[in-house]
């Protein structure tokens, strides 16, 4: 089923809708979420300025997207499509960008692909989660940006599941999308993952264990606006397991 919304509306209340109400998520899954974008009047509609520091309807829909169909390639510079491309990446680092003309791409590209699971961040460019200050600097302008965080150990249950209620209450509407994989003490070799639309988080063990002798890495992904990576990652390595913590 193909649900299409209208203009620049957001797709955050259809996702909510499907996993919350039994009749929709008991026969029904979301698969994916696309966004078609104008490569030749993207940036336009992405440097829009809102009152009040909001953020405009172009960067909420590309941080949602699991697919980004960019059109109209064939009306733009091979040198404005690598700076568009670049400025998607560091929105939403995790959606796939599939260049279009007229609209047209092989409906297997974004259909049928499960991009919405819990599990996708299993698969992510391990790139992706080191350190900024390894990373090549460039000035973000953008609102919406991506962040990664990883950390080694086990969490504690109790602080980690405090510590999400928080965000989520306070940060909500800030997040649009996020993502985890998560080993918790006291829990064996279950790896656990998650995935969230603003405040609404599914939550459950991953298809694999831990492997015998396979490093405990905690992986988090946080799409939204005014995102502090440092402070992210203050408050969840205050969430690990300590021995005095028994």
């Amino acid at each position: 089923i193909l649900l299409e919304t209208t203009g620049l509306a957001d797709p955050a209340p259809i996702v909510y809708t499907v996993q919350t109400n039994p009749k929709m998520s008991d026969h029904y899954r979301i698969d994916s979420i696309v966004c078609l974008a104008d490569a030749k009047h993207l940036e336009q509609h992405l440097d829009e300025v809102k009152p009040d520091g909001a953020c405009n309807e172009a960067q909420q829909q590309v941080a949602f997207a699991d697919k980004i169909l960019l059109n109209k390639t064939d009306l733009v510079t091979k040198e404005d499509l690598v700076r568009v491309k670049k400025r998607l990446a560091t929105m939403n680092q995790f959606a796939t960008v599939i260049e279009t003309q007229r609209s047209r791409a092989p409906l297997e590209s974004f259909l049928g692909l499960n991009s919405f699971n819990m599990e996708g961040i299993l698969a992510y460019d391990p790139s992706f989660f080191d350190d900024e200050s390894t990373k090549e600097k460039t000035h973000n302008t953008d609102l919406v940006q991506s962040v990664g965080v990883k950390f080694s150990g086990n969490l504690h249950a109790q602080w980690f599941n405090m510590f999400m209620m928080d965000l989520l209450r306070e940060r909500a509407a800030d997040l649009y999308r996020t993502k985890g994989l998560l080993s918790f003490h006291g829990q064996g070799d279950t790896k656990f993952v998650f995935q969230g639309v603003h405040e609404q988080i599914n939550f459950g063990p991953a298809e694999k264990p831990w492997a015998e002798g396979e490093e405990r890495i905690n992986k988090f992904v946080f799409i939204g606006k005014n995102l502090d990576r440092a402070e992210l990652t203050k408050s969840l390595m205050e969430c690990l397991f300590k021995e005095e913590d028994k």
